[in-house]
């Protein structure tokens, strides 16, 4: 069952400078990361509750080129080689990639196969998932992640610590839709049926779990809105940073 957006992988050239320009302009603080080792990226994470930021970099480019199961890597690398920043494709949470995938082949879906994955954290703990991708070319709708619930970053004590987690903007931030600039949101929504199952309403917006993805038809190099809301009192955001437009409103 899909729960929500998982994450955001933004390319970025430096993730550590990136970190600290958007903690400095957008009061997020990037706690957590780590080395993809075997496929040549870097990152730095933002935990919005279970929802986070990746900021990505490339640190071996054949590497990169060279994993034929690692589309994230090859989106990013993409995007920066047009010596643009920003957001290279994201993920929705699944509790049942396989489950999923099965469902969805089965109704002609050309989803591919789950794969494997893990990352080394700094304090030498393992982060391990599962993920399966849409094929390149097929409009891009997201790809499916499944965590694999345990140890320091998603074990049920880490969970519960970022669901409390207080950012520097002020108190606790989460994100509550993704708007996407697309060329043609009919074949956009399109590929996303064929290849998710999902569906979209009038307005070109479908829920997912607590949060929405919106479509909007405009240039794709126009940036996308993510959209976050944070405690009372904390002060308002709207700010274009990587190629992104980042809104923050107080909680209603």
């Amino acid at each position: 069952m899909l729960l929500g957006i998982d994450h955001l992988v933004i390319a970025v050239r430096d993730p550590d400078a990136a970190a600290a320009e958007l903690r400095r302009d957008a009061g997020l603080a990037f706690t957590g990361g780590g080395r993809h080792e075997a496929i040549g990226t870097f990152n730095r994470l933002a935990f919005l509750g279970d929802t986070y930021l990746e900021l990505i970099g490339v640190s071996d480019r054949e590497r990169v080129r060279s994993s034929v199961t690692f589309a994230v890597g090859r989106a990013s690398m993409a995007l920066l080689d047009e010596g643009r920043e920003g957001l290279a494709t994201y993920a929705l949470a699944t509790d049942d990639v396989a489950g999923d995938v099965v469902r969805l082949r089965a109704g002609g879906s050309p989803i591919g196969e789950p794969v494997a994955g893990s990352r080394v954290r700094p304090d030498g703990g393992v982060v391990r998932w599962s993920t399966a991708f849409p094929p390149a070319g097929s409009g891009e709708p997201p790809f499916l992640i499944e965590h694999e619930y345990a140890g320091a970053e998603w074990g049920d004590e880490a969970r519960a610590a970022r669901a409390a987690f207080r950012h520097p903007a002020g108190g606790r931030v989460r994100m509550t839709s993704l708007e996407l600039p697309v060329t043609d949101p009919v074949e956009t929504a399109g590929a996303y049926r064929s290849v998710l199952g999902i569906a979209f309403s009038e307005g070109w917006r479908t829920a997912v779990g607590e949060q929405a993805v919106v479509l909007r038809g405009a240039s794709p190099v126009d940036p996308p809105v993510v959209r976050l809301e944070a405690e009372p009192g904390t002060p308002p955001l709207d700010l274009v940073s990587f190629g992104i437009r980042w809104v923050r409103d107080p909680a209603g």
